[in-house]
């Protein structure tokens, strides 16, 4: 095992998203219309400043105009390890001038179709009397212009890209979408700097989520690191009663801990709870997954009778922890933490056909910081299919918007995103200590079971909130892999 002095709280470190931004142009121009390179130049600039966020470094290389220019260009994109490239195109360019640089930075690439101005101002303009002036301004209201021809040359050269078309300012639905792109790049360069933990072994008999950990590990760029339960045993011998009187308080701060509770029990969480985050600090985990019978060994059924309250911390700070070992899910649950929408384990086991609802949740942790109000601590005398008794945590996910996202196996063995969007709507839960919903769906539960089971997932998924299915199929997008989108 490891050194046990590590920092007692870990965070999941995400490595800032490297945009790689150039507009284009044609050198032939410049001493032909005076000011128009300057002008084109100042439309990159607005358009790096409206990348730039917290998190994003933009590496703007400004105008490409010629072909030499477009050799060094993609050796700079490479040395400075882009993740993304958008091009910006100003106005009519040679693809001579493009393809070097996107075929050199092997990144995908996002073209940026956008005039300077909703429509040109024709009577100012046919007002010029300069025809060599109304040329150059033709010229910086010409960026549809090129597009086919950098189309064609991306297929012919089987470069995958993506378009977004619109207006340079004041134009919502574009930067909508470009921000849809920016967002989507930022959660698959978070999961290729992930870090999983894989503690434990499957669940026995569950043959649906069995999964091909390379298959994981080469789609989305993850590491793996596979961790011994005795190791969270080990920490937890080490847990001093001041840390555990500590992380009780904690508890009644961060949970509504229920009055049945037994003190006994909410002490053992709090010891698993502290040796959880000494467990992933020690391997710089941003996310775990785990199972284990834990029959016959003392310490190691202790370890996994106690993890639901801490895993629940865990999970509620960024750090998505699935039970039953279920590795494709807890990649689902990251993807949606990384969105910033949560990401909570869940499954369908009921439906409503009175209210048209489908009921999901799960024993085990779930993500509190997307919880309906306080998430309650419930005891449980038995965890039903497992061994153990302790407490859990029982919480609907808040009411509204919600996205959910399985990480399925297709067959040709490649990974594909199922995801829907539905409504989180108040009503009766079963209160027994589990996570529990109500999820309304626009195409109807009955067409949303039927339509979700015809893609062949497992039966977990992930639940985020808000809608995400748009940024979902982006991410499908630059990961190369399918996106299906059941509603």
């Amino acid at each position: 095992m490891r050194n046990k002095s590590c920092p007692p709280v870990a965070e999941p470190f995400v490595q800032p998203l490297r945009v790689g931004l150039f507009g284009i142009g044609l050198d032939a121009y410049w001493p032909q219309f005076a000011g128009l390179k300057e002008r084109l130049e100042g439309y990159v600039a607005r358009v790096a400043g409206k990348l730039g966020r917290p998190g994003v470094e933009v590496v703007n290389l400004g105008l490409v105009d010629n072909a030499d220019r477009a050799y060094a260009a993609g050796r700079e994109f490479r040395r400075a390890d882009v993740d993304i490239i958008f091009l910006h195109v100003t106005t009519y360019a040679l693809s001579s001038t493009v393809l070097p640089v996107v075929r050199r930075a092997k990144v995908p690439v996002v073209v940026l179709n956008l005039v300077p101005e909703p429509a040109i101002d024709y009577a100012s303009f046919n007002a010029l009397g300069d025809r060599t002036q109304m040329t150059g301004e033709w010229l910086a209201f010409c960026s549809p212009c090129p597009v086919p021809e950098i189309a064609n040359v991306f297929q012919r050269a089987g470069i995958p890209f993506h378009q977004v078309t619109g207006v340079l300012d004041d134009d919502p639905e574009c930067w909508r979408e470009v921000d849809a792109w920016v967002e989507a790049a930022r959660v698959a360069a978070g999961m290729a700097s992930n870090r999983l933990g894989l503690m434990g072994h499957y669940y026995g008999g569950m043959l649906d989520i069995y999964s091909d950990v390379t298959l994981q590990c080469t789609t989305f760029g993850t590491h793996v690191e596979l961790l011994e339960v005795d190791e969270l045993a080990a920490f937890r011998r080490d847990v001093s009663d001041a840390e555990i009187s500590a992380r009780m308080l904690e508890f009644d701060e961060v949970f509504d801990v229920q009055a049945d509770c037994p003190e006994e029990d909410l002490a053992e969480a709090a010891r698993t709870a502290v040796a959880l985050d000494r467990l992933v600090a020690d391997y710089r985990l941003g996310s775990l997954a785990y199972y284990y019978k834990g029959t016959g060994v003392g310490d190691n059924e202790a370890a996994l009778a106690s993890i639901i309250l801490g895993t629940s911390q865990l999970t509620g700070r960024g750090i998505p922890v699935a039970g039953e070992y279920e590795v494709k899910n807890v990649q689902a649950m990251k993807i949606m933490d990384l969105f910033g929408a949560g990401g909570s384990f869940t499954e369908y086991y009921a439906m409503d056909f009175a209210d048209d609802v489908v009921l999901m949740g799960h024993d085990g942790p779930g993500h509190i910081a997307i919880a309906q109000g306080k998430t309650k601590v419930r005891p449980l005398k038995v965890y039903h299919g497992k061994v153990g008794r302790g407490v859990s945590v029982e919480m609907a996910v808040k009411h509204g918007p919600v996205t959910l996202l399985s990480v399925i196996e297709r067959p040709g063995g490649k990974l594909a995103l199922l995801c829907a969007e539905a409504e989180s709507v108040p009503g009766p839960i079963l209160e027994i200590g589990n996570t529990n919903s109500r999820y309304r769906f626009p195409c109807g539960a009955r067409a949303f079971i039927q339509q979700w089971n015809a893609a062949g997932p497992a039966h977990h998924c992930a639940v985020g909130i808000g809608h995400l299915a748009d940024k979902l199929a982006k991410l499908g997008c630059l990961l190369d892999i399918e996106t299906i989108r059941v509603c």
